[in-house]
């Protein structure tokens, strides 16, 4: 669909091109937008250039934003030139061209008439003989209007190389009038500059144009593209000769001799862009967070204790004012906490990690003679997913925020606005689930807070390693060269909680088959594979009126016979089957309908959820406009065709989505043809999960398997080796 008319104003705009505006709608195409002829609209998109003179087509749609209402999301657009003369008329006064009054332009357009832009573009020296119209004149109206179309030309030669109106936009708008330049000279360049153009979209353009299979700058921007996706895909922080060479081949799609391998990463180190140290290949980026963390935390663990007297009585008075009863580990975690700059708390689930986050802030405060108010000025609570700082805060009745959201992620640019140019005044940070964290989020965090801030990190490092490169929290632990607590005791549960014994048998690699089957807590239900699904749902239909954050369950895989996607679509149709009472909308192979419980998959910073929210469909429309309403804990989020990917069913979520988590009941099917998926940290992750009662569904052999399996948890990192031997 489209609207037609003018550009009125910009509400707000970035360097990308992206723009959030006001639109006067002249005409338009839809039935929908009908009623907004002759009135404004706001518009969003990205765009080199708009002006109040020029009128527009936008092409796009119709959304809804939770917080701002109806919007036109605009994908592409064309400016209509001013071809009548009054249009001219008012084009030559818009105050584009100084010096070119209301008498002056009336005399132009007289005089050409329509042609006015076109004899001014092509034969500018005819206007000399319009009389008041001087030299000075003429080449100001040359040059600008050439200017201004000018912008267009590049727009048309970047959409002819095969960029999209988007990209087009963010490329124009980053290097204006030097955009050919460095197109021509360098691409590859633009992967570099800006965060929205990858390497698989420039290389296809590159290869349709003027760029050789084997040149240099394709070998490097290639070399650069396989580094990183190593660190995607295996969480690697640096590469090794031989892998590079090897991988380098399928990239391109041909073979290079290994001088142009070994020229390309000359260069790249000239360049800065990737550093060698002895056999280790890295990116610059990554060499630089690894550094950065290994300073920052020698420096804090270095500094000598504060000294606070009777503080042994303070945690004595902790003890009565929660009625809690802490034991020695506990004691001593809440304690080095206040008495060192820097400390590391780590345990197995029920060790009470959360509850001495809340002594530890309680203790600072009363130390330190604080209000509430002005302890939230100075100390923050962080975990890296959203519900895991929903966790935190409702267990220590204290704001807790996600890294991303404390360090303001900017979407459109992919950057952090609190960084080391512009950092936060905090004074202690407190962050949970470090095993979640990845070497560049924890690299940019330090940016973002004095290097004198105050820093506890809580975590189990027995839990899966970050989604993204690195394995920090394990690292900082295995160097023994860091203030570590290790608390041991568990207390989560009543006594002799069967899940907590087998969690731990799973951290000594071995399965305990006593324990199954004799508390309530915990039950493995040995069964064919085919029969797998069947008893996920005699459990589903047990605990059918448990509130849905209380009962999940947790599978390795989406794809298979007992995959998440057919256990969702099962247990779809017992949770929430079709019915005339509920709307339904259909997104390829799944259908979303109100009521179904589902997993948000990406961050949207904007509308306050993040990647592994859970909430409620609420409300789906299916009428003129398609959109489905999602309730996260009463934050309602509105979804429209555009961004229906970035959620999914959650009857069933990943092993990985669930981190950060917890819930009263988990059922866990368990096989052998989850294949590469058994390892002891998935499974040791999916257990502790749990606070209640835990189903296993499957096979025992697949259990002991993965218990027994740490071949994936083999990252390569050197935080730990610097940690112990220093940085060379």
């Amino acid at each position: 669909m489209y609207i037609k008319g003018n550009y009125s104003k910009s509400i707000y705009e970035n360097s990308t091109g992206y723009v959030i505006g006001i639109f006067k709608v002249s005409d338009t195409d839809s039935e929908i937008l009908s009623d907004y002829i002759g009135k404004s609209i706001t518009f969003t998109g990205y765009f080199h250039e708009l002006n109040n003179i020029d009128t527009y087509i936008f092409y796009g749609e119709l959304v809804n934003h939770e917080k701002y209402g109806e919007q036109f999301r605009v994908d592409s657009y064309e400016r209509i030139k001013p071809e009548e003369k009054d249009s001219i008329y008012e084009f030559l006064t818009s105050g584009l061209f100084k010096g070119i009054g209301d008498k002056k332009a009336k005399a132009i357009v007289d005089a050409l008439g329509r042609d006015t832009l076109k004899i001014i573009l092509e034969n500018p020296d005819n206007l000399i003989l319009i009389p008041k119209i001087t030299q000075k004149d003429v080449n100001i109206l040359h040059s600008k209007l050439k200017e201004y179309e000018s912008s267009y030309e590049v727009i048309m030669y970047l959409s002819d190389l095969g960029f999209n109106t988007k990209d087009s936009m963010i490329v124009y708008n980053y290097y204006k009038n030097k955009t050919k330049d460095v197109i021509n000279s360098n691409i590859y360049q633009l992967i570099d500059d800006i965060s929205d153009i990858n390497f698989k979209k420039i290389d296809q353009i590159a290869l349709n144009s003027f760029v050789e299979k084997d040149s240099s700058i394709r070998i490097k921007a290639a070399i650069i593209y396989i580094m990183n996706e190593i660190s995607n895909t295996y969480g690697h922080s640096y590469y090794k000769y031989n892998e590079l060479l090897m991988l380098l081949p399928k990239v391109l799609g041909c073979n290079i001799i290994e001088d142009s391998f070994v020229y390309a990463l000359n260069e790249l180190e000239k360049d800065l862009k990737i550093i060698v140290k002895e056999d280790k290949y890295y990116l610059m980026d990554m060499y630089e967070a690894e550094t950065l963390i290994v300073k920052r935390f020698r420096m804090l663990n270095s500094k000598e204790n504060k000294s606070y007297k009777k503080i042994n009585n303070s945690i004595d008075d902790l003890e009565k004012f929660f009625n809690i009863k802490y034991n020695p580990n506990q004691k001593t975690a809440i304690k080095e906490s206040i008495l060192k700059d820097f400390l590391i708390i780590t345990g197995g689930p029920g060790t009470g990690k959360t509850t001495i986050i809340k002594g530890i802030l309680e203790l600072y405060r009363l130390i330190n003679k604080l209000s509430y108010e002005k302890l939230s000025e100075k100390v923050v609570l962080l975990a890296p997913t959203g519900r895991a700082a929903k966790r935190m805060s409702e267990a220590t009745f204290f704001p807790a925020s996600t890294i991303h959201r404390f360090l303001k992620w900017q979407k459109e640019q992919n950057k952090f606005q609190i960084n080391e140019y512009n950092k936060s005044k905090v004074e202690f940070v407190i962050i949970d689930e470090a095993s979640m964290i990845d070497t560049y989020l924890m690299s940019n965090l330090l940016k973002g807070i004095s290097a004198n801030c105050k820093i506890v990190i809580v975590g189990d490092d027995h839990q899966l390693p970050s989604v993204g490169p690195g394995d920090v929290l394990h690292d900082l632990i295995e160097s023994n060269m860091l203030n570590v607590v290790k608390l041991e005791e568990a207390y989560r549960q009543d006594d002799g909680s069967n899940i907590i014994s087998l969690a731990y048998d799973i951290r000594r690699k071995i399965i305990d088959e006593s324990l199954f089957n004799v508390k309530d807590d915990l039950t493995f239900i040995k069964c064919l594979d085919s029969e797998v699904i069947s008893n996920i749902m005699d459990i589903s239909n047990t605990y059918k009126d448990l509130d849905y954050h209380e009962f999940q369950i947790l599978a390795p895989m989406y794809k298979g016979l007992n995959g998440i996607d057919i256990i969702n679509n099962k247990v779809q149709s017992l949770y929430n089957p079709k019915s005339s009472n509920k709307k339904e909308y259909r997104v390829g192979e799944v259908v979303f309908r109100e009521g179904d419980k589902v997993i948000q998959l990406t961050n949207m910073p904007d509308d306050n959820v993040y990647n592994g929210d859970i909430g409620i469909i609420s409300r789906v429309e299916t009428s003129k406009k398609k959109e489905i309403y999602i309730d996260f804990d009463g934050n309602v989020v509105k979804y429209t065709p555009s961004n229906f990917n970035n959620f999914r069913l959650a009857y069933s979520i990943s092993i990985h989505k669930s981190q950060g988590s917890e819930f009263d009941v988990v059922v866990i099917p368990i096989i052998k043809g989850y294949s590469k998926m058994l390892y002891q940290k998935l499974i040791y992750t999916a257990v502790t999960r749990t606070k209640k009662k835990l189903f296993l569904i499957g096979d025992i052999n697949a259990l002991k398997y993965a218990a027994s399996n740490d071949l994936d948890d083999n990252r390569r990192t050197t935080i730990k080796d610097y940690l112990i031997n220093g940085i060379n």
